[in-house]
């Protein structure tokens, strides 16, 4: 086993810790990947703290990994040593259903494997990228373009594939008007890219304080949903909705501002049941749906199409050992947009 640096958090109140964990050698089809920086995702801390479930401690979140292949497997075929690589929510599948065959292995109907708090093929509960390396199978590794930095990269692996995939899968593009619900981690991510595609971007947010923010990043309208006029002067717009907060909303609300064959689409995962009235989609023949993630050509598109078009999330690196205070500021919504982790820093106390 590879014996690499990390931070781990032992209970669901944290902190996080300098540890060290285990990599396997390497398989024919692995790569060894050296992580340089690491995004937070709100996700990594749902999953700590046991919103999704029960966990297994120690655990190493992270999973928006960006960093340089320093060895391969002998039957390696995809990547090479120093080739510019990224790893997302996912680092294996079965790779034999339907779901797998046509692409969107996070929809593996045996289960795919997350990069952090799941069992893999070999018998060993995954780790993620809080840490110096990582060994992944090619097939679940994607190249990171010369135009796009690394540290800017790293939440593309979930906040800019979470949004995309969604944006594509529905048709965004010209002549379509989309909302976006949230102008944090995701939403911010979810304008630059329907922008980019195209549409008409509406910003839904709580209030009006990042109505600037929102403008500059690509949306043409910013609305305050605490205003109730939003939901009257809104009505039977939007061809679609992409939800990003992991917060309980009205949806019922929401699916009113939806046009004829709209659809209002959840990214964001709250641990607590939404309630839907079916009236609400049967009126206007509108629809509420949910996506996870994408595949992983989706994800090479969308890295490709991110740096074809110039665009990155907006970040704060930190060093690792600030781990603990970035978490608590994404719960109170003060990051403009993402904290990346300079891994370089893993060992500093």
């Amino acid at each position: 086993m590879i014996q690499v640096n990390a931070r781990a958090v032992y209970d669901s109140e944290g902190p996080f810790k300098l540890t060290t964990i285990e990599r396997r050698e390497l398989e024919q089809k692995d790569v060894l990947i050296e992580i340089k920086y690491a995004g937070i995702c709100h996700s990594d801390i749902h999953s700590a703290r046991g919103d999704w479930g029960a966990v297994q401690y120690p655990l190493v979140p992270g999973h928006e990994i960006a960093g340089i292949i320093t060895q391969i497997g002998t039957e390696v075929t995809k990547h090479a040593v120093g080739d510019r690589v990224g790893v997302g929510c996912m680092v294996d599948s079965c790779g034999d259903c339907v779901n797998c065959n046509k692409g969107v292995e996070q929809y593996c109907l045996n289960g795919m494997t997350g990069t952090y708090g799941a069992m893999d093929r070999y018998g060993h509960y995954t780790q993620g990228g809080y840490s110096t390396h990582i060994v992944v199978t090619e097939d679940f590794v994607v190249k990171i373009p010369d135009r796009l930095e690394l540290d800017v990269a790293a939440p593309l692996l979930c906040a800019g594939i979470t949004t995309y995939s969604p944006l594509r899968h529905w048709g965004a593009g010209p002549g379509k008007k989309i909302a976006v619900v949230g102008l944090g981690g995701l939403g911010h991510m979810g304008v630059k890219l329907a922008h980019a595609m195209g549409a008409e971007v509406t910003v839904l947010s709580q209030t009006l304080k990042k109505k600037e923010d929102g403008l500059q990043l690509g949306a043409d309208n910013y609305y305050a949903t605490s205003d109730p006029e939003t939901f009257k002067t809104l009505a039977g717009t939007f061809d679609l909705i992409i939800n990003t907060v992991s917060a309980e909303i009205d949806v019922n609300a929401y699916l009113s501002l939806l046009a004829l064959d709209g659809t209002l689409v959840n990214v964001g995962a709250p641990a607590e049941p939404l309630s839907v009235h079916v009236m609400s989609l049967i009126g206007h023949r509108r629809s509420f749906a949910g996506s996870m993630i994408g595949g992983i050509r989706e994800t090479q598109e969308m890295l490709d199409f991110c740096a074809e078009h110039n665009i990155a999330p907006e970040i704060e690196v930190i060093k690792a050992n600030q781990i603990d205070e970035a978490w608590v500021r994404v719960l109170a919504s003060d990051v403009r947009y993402r904290f990346v982790i300079d891994i370089s820093t893993m060992e500093n106390e």
